[in-house]
């Protein structure tokens, strides 16, 4: 069935065309990457076809039936309500249609409805009828569908009465995704959905995009994450669209193939063609051969030949020299505690880099990494701790932040001001190898865009030549093509580097060790991220297997508050899991229980008593499960209450 199609679609601004004659096709259950440059209009694009924004040519084809999903990037929910309450005005038709079942059970229990035959059946049907339409809505289990996405967006039960207006941005963006996934449109229109998202967040919105029932047409520059979720790509490169089957390494493979064919067909006919042109050349004017070399033109006039075929556009290119090397111990931290204003977020921390390591810090949102990168460069203090510096250890700091731009100077200003020894042709050749050319150099820093302000900053790294690089998410804002370039630059770097990032396919790439930190600690892992999900998880395995083994009491020699306090979040964690696998045991049993009942009101089995009492048997069977189910759930629910 088809979703959406988008036929010959074109857009500009200020004359200027950004897409033209776009086609597009989405059908049911599509997984679909829009994948090009940035600035190739792939936002523009979104956003027309979410009605957000004109097109000036073509059309966009929704059967009416179709309901649309749009999450921009940035988007955050501005509400006056509590996080749960905001993800109930989701079900707000389920909840008048559950309002209706019990006024119509009331009145079934009703003498006077009861009695009344013509309209004790017309109640039945239409309870009938409301009750099939709710079980077919999953009715019986949006409550714990929304506790399930809140989780796995990574608000908790502790979370859910909290204001939303008293939310970060980044938590904001969180809750207007997990909300758009719990109204599950027909076609969910994500652009950079992966922004604000640590790794447990990805790897749980991956599991859960997989498993949608809808169409997903996706906007991201993460590419485990396309990897991971889609089946189709569709490239926007110079303002035209080409549809590639596969997730993103295979579109790439493929990609690659084509140019390499179209290539040697262009050089080919190329050749073919200068033959022709060297004939006519040399044959025109001779009065003997003149009329071949006629002949020949005219071919050569009529043949429509090949034009070169698209091949990488112009890509940044740099490298990063270090003025001199570092000794072999480049760091070494020592149970150290971060935070602000004595503040901790994040204590007992050690690890130590050495020369030519690549270590990648990881941890959920909220424990500290780019806090831990900022007091290592010594831009904010330790609580606690000791850090030591090797060497000749020089430092280079990438802020995801971008505080080292000055939003005043120009671009060309930003280089010069620091080296101010260099002359203009120098400072120019180095903003060209980060695509800063012509008229570039002259606009100011505070109107680039975040693509651009990430490159000029990695310029402004380059020409430090320092032998440690200290990077707090270096790959945010740029398209997959920068990436790969900066992938390969460090990958040349002689020197060591500390950095933080989300992007997994990026920390496969560099990293050859893992630091996983919490609030209580760092656990260390030699090797990539890949490694360390492996590790992570057969650890986690055996800590599952030795609790199986163990008395679930704490430990004697753990008689502190701050054992209480994890054995009081394990606890809460343990109970909220087992309320939501007891509601959504419930709602199985209730819809069980509402066939057989409604079996049981069958005309054809009204003379059957034995299959009447086969029925009831197991609906006997099926309540007195729910009611044991509804007990422990209960019994839960006050456990809970007890440990907030």
């Amino acid at each position: 069935m088809i979703t959406l199609q988008v036929n010959g679609l074109t857009k500009s601004f200020s004359g200027i065309n950004i897409i033209e004659n776009i086609q597009l096709e989405v059908k049911s259950r599509d997984r679909i990457a829009l994948v090009g440059r940035n600035g190739a209009g792939k936002s523009t694009l979104l956003k027309i076809i979410a009605g957000e924004m004109s097109a000036d040519k073509g059309d966009i084809i929704i059967p009416k039936e179709t309901r649309i999903g749009y999450l921009a990037q940035h988007t955050g929910i501005d509400s006056s309500l509590t996080i749960w309450e905001e993800m109930m005005t989701v079900f707000e038709p389920l909840k008048k249609l559950e309002t209706r079942i019990r006024l119509l059970e009331q009145s079934m229990a009703d003498p006077d409805i009861y009695s009344n035959q013509d309209e004790f059946t017309r109640v039945t049907n239409e309870y009938d009828a409301l009750q099939t339409e709710f079980k077919n809505a999953k009715g019986y289990q949006y409550e714990s569908d929304t506790r399930s996405v809140l989780h796995g967006m990574r608000f908790f039960q502790e979370d859910f009465e909290r204001y939303v207006n008293t939310l970060s941005g980044g938590q904001k963006t969180r809750l207007a995704l997990a909300k758009m996934l719990l109204s599950k449109p027909d076609l969910l229109i994500l652009d950079e959905p992966t922004n604000h998202l640590d790794i447990e967040t990805l790897s749980w919105l991956e599991k859960y995009l997989v498993g949608y029932e809808g169409a997903l047409l996706v906007v991201s520059h993460d590419r485990y994450f396309l990897d991971e979720i889609v089946t189709i790509v569709y490239e926007i490169s110079r303002m035209k669209m080409t549809k590639y089957h596969g997730n993103y390494s295979a579109y790439l493979d493929e990609k690659a193939k084509n140019y390499d064919r179209d290539l040697k067909s262009y050089e080919k006919e190329m050749s073919e063609k200068a033959k022709l042109e060297d004939f006519i050349q040399r044959n025109i004017a001779r009065a003997s051969t003149s009329k071949m070399a006629q002949s020949r033109r005219k071919l050569l006039e009529r043949t429509e030949w090949m034009t070169a075929p698209d091949g990488d556009e112009k890509s940044a290119s740099f490298t990063f020299p270090i003025g001199r090397q570092s000794g072999n111990d480049v760091l070494a931290i020592e149970d150290l505690a971060i935070g602000y204003e004595d503040i901790s977020i994040s204590k007992h921390l050690n690890m130590h880099a050495y020369r030519g390591e690549r270590i990648a810090i990881i941890g959920p949102n909220g424990v500290g990494k780019s806090t831990l990168l900022k007091t290592i460069v010594q831009k904010q203090k330790a609580l606690a701790g000791e850090i030591r510096y090797g060497t000749n250890v020089q430092f280079g700091y990438y802020d995801q932040e971008q505080a080292v731009l000055t939003g005043t100077n120009t671009v060309l200003e930003e280089l010069w001001r620091e080296w101010p020894t260099m002359n203009e042709k120098d400072i120019r050749g180095v903003l060209g190898r980060f695509l800063f050319s012509g008229d570039d150099v002259s606009k100011q820093v505070s109107t680039l865009s975040g693509g651009e302000k990430a490159r000029l900053a990695l310029a402004k790294l380059m020409l430090e030549q320092s032998n440690t690089l200290i990077l707090d998410e270096p790959t945010n804002h740029l398209d997959l093509d920068s990436k790969e370039i900066l992938e390969n630059a460090l990958d040349d770097f002689p020197g060591t580097i500390l950095f933080v990032s989300h992007d997994r396919y990026f920390i496969n790439r560099i990293a050859t060790k893992v630091i996983d930190i919490s609030e209580t600690g760092a656990v260390e892992y030699l090797g990539d991220y890949d490694y360390f999900v492996e590790k992570k998880q057969e650890l986690a395995e055996i800590q599952a297997e030795k609790e199986l083994t163990e008395k679930k009491t704490i430990p004697q020699n753990e008689n502190t508050k701050e054992a209480l306090k994890r054995e009081e979040k394990r606890q809460h964690r343990r109970i909220t899991r087992a309320i939501d696998e007891a509601e959504q045991t419930i709602a199985t049993l209730d819809e069980k229980i509402f066939a057989f009942e409604h079996e049981l009101s069958n005309p054809n089995y009204a003379d059957d008593h034995v299959k009447l009492m086969e029925l009831q048997a197991e609906i006997d069977a099926l309540q007195e499960e729910h009611d044991t189910i509804a007990e422990k759930w209960l019994e839960l629910q006050e456990q809970l209450e007890e440990l907030s």
